[in-house]
């Protein structure tokens, strides 16, 4: 009695877990729940989110915020409820799987047969057609004509007088494939989300990082170092709207440089699985000190030039004369007013940097002008020609940070979808029987055929086939 009770619970486990409903319930909720997550934002500071639900629900958004926060939802793909969504789903499709597996294999492995007359009754049926010519002609004629429509291996049994063809035996295992692609992908989400890091780093020209932020503020080391060595943006004409940046990026392992890289926007540095997207970038005025104004400077009247690299209140030479200039102020953005005439800082960014240089001779201040990077009328001076190629050092770019050691499961599992997906909707297991017999000097023939979907357009292969015959 208690090994029937025993058989009794495990078999109404079973039929719960191959159950399609469980799957449609299971999938729905992570689907819900997942819409949830892509709203409230995940590992951020909490007056991200009050700030969002304050839009819905007013003054209640921090109360409403603590429930959310309780349930799990500001980190949501890592809470237990959700790896227990995700797990019942794997087993749900794993065990139906296991218990349909067997039989479809054991269909899809066994070769076409003839068959007896009498099933062809309870087929796709033609009405039986007299063709003429004698009876090896109307065999090749059938033979050709399977051929046409996409049936290659064609076999011949003399004995029951049938010509037999199958294809698409394996796309039954379609849906198999799709249930091993959901496998995959849901895998390698875990992993990237339990043995990789999202972070973010802000790096100085010069400066070199081994760590990273993560969105909770924690530090992240790095097996490596990665240094900037320049970051540069270029605007749209007479605009202050960026074109493109870069970041001259070099990594650093055991105290060698083993990688350089120049990253752009849609085009980051990857090494050992970690992979650094230009994200952004901002100007750090504190840092002007330290800063270096790169100039190339022009000899009046001469074809010669120099590149000269100072700091502020540092001189440097002008060639050919024994002029000395010297950077005494910059701005980071330099605009004119309409009305007085007068230069102005308009923004905290290095959208049009200059710099303001003192020119003097033997001591005595001769001239002074705004050099601007953006517009070669100001490089022109009394004594030659200078172009602000940068002001080094005070720019800090922004880069996106990540490591996914499960991506390349997802990739797979995205190919097995695509694979599994076009064998279920697009291919199907067919078979056709022709049965072929001479009586009375004329060649009767009969057709028959299967297809487990798609038989509507079957059916119109088989009125195609007899119409030719």
């Amino acid at each position: 009695m208690e090994d029937k009770k025993s058989q009794g619970i495990v078999d109404r486990i079973w039929n719960i877990l191959t159950s399609i409903k469980l799957a449609v319930v299971v999938f729905t909720l992570i689907s819900v729940t997942s819409i949830a997550g892509t709203l409230i934002q995940q590992q951020v500071e909490p007056e991200r989110n009050i700030k969002m639900l304050t839009k819905v629900f007013g003054d209640s958004a921090p109360a409403v915020f603590k429930v959310i926060n309780a349930m799990g939802f500001t980190d949501m793909y890592r809470s237990w409820w959700f790896l227990a969504l995700l797990f019942i789903f794997a087993v749900n499709l794993v065990i139906c799987s296991i218990d349909r597996l067997p039989g479809i294999w054991k269909l899809a492995k066994t070769p076409i047969r003839p068959i007896e007359p009498e099933i062809f009754k309870s087929m796709i049926v033609r009405p039986q057609i007299q063709v003429k010519g004698k009876l090896e002609d109307t065999v090749s004629s059938v033979t050709a004509e399977l051929k046409k429509i996409g049936f290659s291996n064609v076999l011949t049994d003399g004995k029951s007088g049938q010509i037999y063809s199958e294809k698409g035996r394996y796309s039954r295992l379609g849906v198999y494939v799709t249930h091993l692609s959901i496998l995959l992908i849901m895998m390698g989400g875990i992993e990237g989300k339990f043995f990789g890091f999202d972070g973010y780093l802000a790096l100085p020209e010069g400066g070199t990082a081994s760590s990273i932020e993560s969105r909770d503020g924690s530090k992240i080391p790095l097996e490596f170092s990665v240094r900037c060595d320049d970051f540069d943006v270029s605007f749209y004409d007479d605009t202050d709207t960026p074109k493109s940046y870069v970041s001259n990026l070099v990594v650093i392992e055991n105290n060698k440089e083993v990688l350089k890289k120049q990253i752009s926007v849609n085009d980051p540095l990857r090494y050992k699985g970690v992979v650094f997207y230009q994200a952004s970038y901002f100007f750090n005025p504190d840092n002007i000190a330290n800063s270096k104004f790169k100039m190339k400077v022009y000899a009046q009247g001469a074809g010669s030039s120099q590149d000269v690299s100072v700091g502020l209140d540092q001189s440097f030479d002008v060639p050919g004369t024994k002029i000395k200039g010297k950077v005494v102020d910059y701005s980071p953005a330099v605009g004119i007013d309409n009305k007085t005439g007068e230069l102005f800082t308009y923004s905290n960014q290095m959208n049009n940097p200059a710099a303001f240089i003192e020119f003097s001779e033997a001591g005595k201040t001769v001239h002074k002008q705004w050099v601007l990077k953006r517009f070669p009328e100001t490089w022109k001076t009394p004594f030659g020609s200078i172009q602000l190629l940068d002001i080094w050092g005070v720019q800090y770019t922004g880069l996106q940070v990540r490591k996914d050691p499960g991506v390349w499961l997802v990739y797979l599992g995205c190919l097995f979808m695509a694979v599994g997906l076009y064998a279920a909707f697009f291919m199907s297991h067919r078979r056709i029987w022709v049965h072929v017999a001479e009586e009375k000097g004329k060649t009767t023939v009969t057709v028959a055929g299967s297809a487990n979907k798609n038989k509507i357009q079957f059916d119109q292969k088989i009125d195609s086939l007899t119409k030719s015959l």
